[in-house]
């Protein structure tokens, strides 16, 4: 069985196209969030191996569901998912403990290559 993954990301097109990449190279999708507030309960049930976590989400985005992970597991690895042009995001997410980061529109390879580093 391969490493699990949680794919958060309030469109659906988009966890679903995560999710064929990823499921491709091997890893398992365990589950998906649309939000941060969503992720946190889904950690919390499926105790993932890998975090993806988009950053612009509606409710709770994803700097703030990266922080309530970290905060209750601190040990949980997230991989950060943003649209070019929000660099000052990705600086905040890492200060609150995201492992790294992935830009959109999402290249097959670099998404491989970036999880991999993390987990495996």
């Amino acid at each position: 069985m391969g490493k699990r993954i949680l794919i958060v990301d309030d469109a659906v097109f988009m966890r679903k196209l995560l999710g064929d990449v990823l499921n491709k190279a091997g890893y398992e999708v365990v589950g998906e969030a649309s939000n941060g507030g969503e992720a946190l309960e889904k950690y919390r049930d499926l105790k993932p191996d890998l975090v993806t976590m988009d950053i612009t989400m509606p409710e709770v985005d994803g700097i703030e569901g990266l922080k309530r992970i970290k905060k209750e597991f601190p040990d949980a690895t997230v991989l950060m998912c943003s649209a070019m042009g929000q660099e000052s995001m990705v600086i905040d997410s890492v200060k609150s403990g995201a492992r790294g980061f992935i830009v959109k529109p999402f290249v097959a390879d670099k998404v491989i290559y970036e999880v991999s580093k993390l987990i495996g």
